[in-house]
This record gives structure tokens, sequence and C-alpha cells, in this order.
């Protein structure tokens, strides 16, 4: 019969609670084989020994063995998870480094429209003076491209309206902010060290690396955030946000930061928020899309309907020159 089929596991574990220990349960195999057998007086005592020592270094040889192969492929996905961190981050230098690169190219294509001219200056007497000045000519204004309905292109949202790092990609919505991070496959709960506070966040493999630390853009509420182990490969850390009626730039204060301003909720969440909250954030988006199309605000209508029912009341009065504030 095989010693590792576990077909007994649930009936030994349930004696190892009652014994309350290692040591209560082994008493109670040796008075087993002493009251049941004649596993003592049936051998010398060397023998019961030898035959004790021999399942003792069998089972420990077996344990160590297991203990080297997780060691072993832990190191292994520990290596494999620092190049790819590596590799993100040569990834993240180079995009960089082109961005630079347009910019230095645009300054210098800006530079070139300025060149020194002589202007000639003309006096309401006739005079004239000459004078050395940098005439800068106007770049050229590109016009904003159009879509299919005559209406200008909106860049698109952030994926997610969140961001990703050579240590984590993080997503949001009103009220929350998601942070994924990646570790060694086969990591359990145990093996990790997650810290959540106030405005600070900590990742790390216990007795390993320190896989995201950071202080956090915006304080969150601790009681109602937590974190899950997914799959043993990703921790998912989910933040619920102090002020629920704002979006964050970033995750970790100093990494990469996200134009909030193409942020875009997704419909179907609005329904999830109570009426009050799903009131003011579609007065948000009111507002946004009409700051985009130069038209006025919802507080700026609301003005100017209340200038226009004056006026009406006072026809006697003149309003020419009123303007909106």
């Amino acid at each position: 019969m095989g010693t590792e089929d576990g077909r007994f596991d649930p009936l030994l574990l349930n004696i190892a609670q009652q014994c309350q220990g290692i040591d209560g349960l082994l008493e109670v195999f040796l008075s087993f084989l002493r009251r049941k057998t004649d596993f003592y007086t049936g051998a010398t005592a060397s023998k019961v020994e030898e035959t004790i020592l021999a399942a003792v270094r069998k089972q420990m040889g077996m344990a160590q063995r297991t203990q080297q192969e997780e060691l072993r492929t832990r190191e292994a996905e520990e290596a494999r998870l620092q190049e790819r961190m590596r590799m993100a981050k040569l990834k993240g230098k180079a995009n960089q480094k082109a961005k630079d690169s347009n910019a230095v190219t645009m300054d210098a294509a800006t530079l070139s429209h300025t060149s020194q001219t002589n202007v000639v200056e003309l006096g309401a007497d006739g005079s004239f003076d000459v004078a050395s000045t940098a005439a800068t000519k106007e770049p050229k204004e590109e016009k904003p491209k159009l879509d299919a309905d005559g209406e200008e292109e909106k860049e698109e949202a952030p994926p997610g309206n969140g961001g990703a790092t050579d240590r984590y990609v993080w997503t949001q919505q009103l009220a929350e902010v998601a942070i994924n991070v990646p570790v060694p496959v086969g990591t359990r709960s145990r093996d990790l060290s997650v810290d959540i506070g106030k405005k600070r966040l900590r990742v790390a493999l216990k007795g390993g690396a320190t896989l995201v630390e950071g202080e956090l853009y915006k304080p969150i509420k601790v009681d109602d955030s937590f974190w899950t182990l997914e799959d043993g490969r990703e921790v998912v850390i989910s933040l619920q946000k102090e002020n629920g009626m704002e979006w964050w730039k970033c995750a970790i204060a100093g990494d990469p930061e996200i134009d909030t301003s193409k942020v875009s909720p997704e419909n179907s969440k609005l329904s999830d928020l109570d009426a009050e909250t799903r009131q003011t954030v579609e007065k948000m988006m009111f507002d946004q899309r009409q700051k985009q199309m130069g038209l006025p605000t919802s507080d700026e209508q609301k003005k100017r309907e209340m200038l226009e029912k004056f006026m009406k009341q006072h026809p006697e009065m003149d309003f020419s020159g009123a303007t909106i504030k």
C-alpha cells in the first residue's frame, strides 16, 4: 500500500487536532503498537529502534527533496519575473527616449521659425525708424481631425482609466482603484506580505523581493480595502478611495501619470451609484463635454436663464452691456 495516497488524511487530521500537537500524535501511535501488536515484544530493542528510525529517515528525506524542488521552482519563477520587469523597464526607457527625441525635434522646428528681421516703424509725422527685432513665424495651426459626423475626434481614454508600470497594472473607477501585481507562479497567500495603509502600500515576498512599495496618490479607506491572490500568480489589491468623487492620476506617487481629462466612466457603472452621487457624476460629465465644445456649463446656463427671466420682468431696463460671470 502506498504511503502518499492520503486516504487516511481526514482521520489523521482529526486525531492530530485532538492530540493538540506532534508529541501527542506520536504517543498515540506508539501506544497503539504497544497495546494492540507485538511490535515491542516480538523483536529486539535494537530492531524496534532501527525500524522506527528507518521510517523517520525515509519521510525526512522525502520532505527535504520536496522542499528543495519547491525552492528551485520559486527561484526560477522569481528569476523569470525579474527578467520580465527588466525588459518592461527597458521598453519604458526606450519609449521615453523616443518621446524626448520627438520633443527635441519639435523644439528645433519651432526655433527654425524665429529669425532676426529689420522692422520699419512709421511715425505719425511721416518719420521712420529701422529696428532689429526677432520676428517669429507662427507655426501653421493644424485643423482638428473630424469623425464621420463632422465632430472633432476625441482621444481615447486610458485602458481601464489607469496605466501600467514595470511592476504592476492599475485601473480605477470613480470610487476605487485596483492594482494587479504579478508574483512567481505557485505563490501562496502565506508567502506574501501585503501592507495596506491610509497613504502607503507595500507588497513583498516573505524573505524575498519587495514587489511594490510607495506612497499612494491619495488617501484611502483602509477598512474597506483588501487584497486577494488569484491563481497563485497575481495579487489583486482593491483600494477604496477616501474621496470617491475624483480621478487619480497615478496609483503610486512618482510613477507615470495619466491625463484625467481623458478619463471616461462606463455608463453601465453609473447605475451602481446612489441617486445623489449619480447626479453629481452626470453633471461633471455634462460640464466636461460642454467645455470641450466651447459651450456653457450647467451653472452658466442657469445664470443665463436667470438673466433672461429678469430681463423679461424688467423691459424698461437696458441690458445691452450686461455680461454673465
